[in-house]
């Protein structure tokens, strides 16, 4: 009698994504076709789409004409995409995906402009902004389609050419989020000029990231070139982004682009820079927190023998040497009760067993599925004596 009335029903499909991330300086100026190529190449015949820009108003201290250069631009696609009468300039850094107000005014903007499915929203800024105005587009009509314009170092190697969209929610980091790729994201290089020098540096953690967890070459070009990148060479730094974001997109094609396992080789170092960034207020910057997680994970994994002594000093020499701090105080706080939360709500936001990546070596990397709290204490000490 319990038995079903009808067979089960399955399906099994697959959805293609595509997106390109293209490089280039001064994406407005009216010369510039990068933009305007994308656009027309989407031109649909029947219909002049829509788009609305939200811009990070911490681009205006450095470029004060970029809303009238943005609208200018735009008056040569006309028949293609028309702007919104208003191009949303909101604050940008982490404080932007923790305010409830900003992201209710975009929806609302979304809603008042008629942007649908068809349209375009354009985020303009830093990793913070991007992360918010992906979220919006994300859930906006279940999906509108998405261009990024990153402006720092840090999302035009990583955040910016990814798959995620994110806000913060119950002091948590990325709590609301969504995997929704972009349609298309523009580096424009001549962004990170405006870059003070803490953001500048900031993006290179990334860098190092995955180049110790995929690209021993490249660790070797970045120790190699860390004078010029410390003292903001721009063409050595457009290198450093080009074959970061390449890294960063190659895995996303092949690996596990929305997470449906519990492993994150691209979070090596993160698990305890998420709970430094909450734990400081978000004064520690997204990468200078990176940067004393890897640090911690790195003389973890000495610790642990699973990475040699030279090894565990290039690495801390490296952070060092481009004038990244390797430890702070709020990893020995309440006795690092704070830092093994933190391994907790980092199994939490992954589900399933907890997976850290550490590291046998420079481009040789390995998950481990638990943490000694002793060990990772002494790590703790040793980083604060290093200092």
């Amino acid at each position: 009698m319990f038995e079903s009335l009808y067979p089960s029903l399955s399906s099994e499909f697959q959805v293609k994504f595509r997106y390109t991330v293209q490089f280039t300086k001064k994406i407005f100026h009216p010369e510039n076709p990068t933009l305007s190529r994308f656009f027309i190449s989407e031109q649909n015949l029947e219909t002049i789409k829509k788009a609305l820009v939200v811009l990070d108003e911490g681009l205006l201290s450095h470029f004060p004409n970029l809303v009238s250069e943005i609208r200018h631009y735009f008056q040569g696609l006309v028949q293609v995409v028309q702007l919104t009468d208003d191009i949303m300039v909101i604050p940008g850094g982490e404080s932007c995906k923790n305010n409830q107000k900003i992201w209710e005014s975009l929806v609302d903007a979304v809603d008042r402009f008629g942007i649908d499915r068809h349209s375009y929203i354009i985020g303009i800024g830093g990793g913070a902004i991007l992360d918010l105005v992906g979220y919006v587009a994300a859930v906006s009509h279940r999906g509108i389609r998405l261009v990024r314009i990153p402006s720092t170092v840090l999302s035009q190697n990583d955040s910016g050419v990814g798959v995620k969209n994110s806000i913060n929610y119950q002091g948590k980091k990325n709590f609301l989020g969504t995997f929704a790729p972009p349609v298309a994201v523009f580096n424009d290089l001549s962004f990170l000029e405006s870059l003070e020098d803490r953001d500048w540096r900031s993006g290179m953690a990334e860098a190092i990231k995955v180049a110790l967890i995929k690209d021993p070459i490249f660790f070797e070009w970045i120790e190699s070139n860390a004078e010029n990148l410390k003292n903001r060479n721009l063409d050595t730094m457009s290198y450093l982004i080009h074959r970061c974001a390449k890294l960063h997109m190659d895995h996303i094609a092949n690996g596990d682009p929305f997470e449906f396992g519990s492993s994150r080789p691209l979070d090596f170092g993160h698990w305890a820079a998420h709970k430094l960034e909450y734990l400081t207020e978000f004064s520690l910057r997204h990468g200078e927190a990176v940067a004393i997680g890897m640090a911690l994970d790195t003389v973890y994994s000495y610790e642990n023998q699973f990475l040699p002594k030279e090894s565990r000093d290039r690495i801390l020499v490296l952070l060092k040497q481009l004038g990244f701090a390797t430890y702070h105080p709020k990893l020995s706080e309440n006795n690092k009760e704070n830092l093994y939360l933190g391994l907790r709500e980092f199994q939490e936001h992954l589900g399933g067993m907890l997976t850290i990546m550490l590291l046998c070596g420079i481009g040789i990397s390995k998950e481990v599925h638990e943490m000694d709290s002793k060990t990772l204490a002494d790590s703790v000490n040793f980083l604060e004596e290093y200092t």
